[in-house]
């Protein structure tokens, strides 16, 4: 069995050191980024996907009454809807 080359073991534990080190700083400055643009959203006051999509459907629902209501009330006076 042969003997490794303690110079080049040691050489061999800083380097996977010196990655993890590297990992760990790159994985806290990832979380740092995304706490710092979550805050700039938050502070932008903007409107999340799933609410814009909510008062898109609710505008749809509103344009539609608006329309039937309309429509009803140019039958309730007797006048045709003019088409646009």
């Amino acid at each position: 069995m042969a003997n490794g080359n303690p110079l080049l073991d040691d050489m061999a534990k800083v380097m996977t050191g010196f990655m993890e080190a590297a990992q760990s700083a790159g994985d806290e400055a990832k979380t740092a980024f995304r706490a710092q643009g979550e805050k700039f959203v938050s502070e932008m006051d903007l409107a999340r996907r799933d609410e814009v999509e909510a008062l898109k459907a609710l505008a749809q629902a509103a344009f539609e009454r608006v329309e039937a209501l309309e429509k009803r009330v140019a039958e309730l006076e007797g006048k045709p809807k003019s088409g646009k």
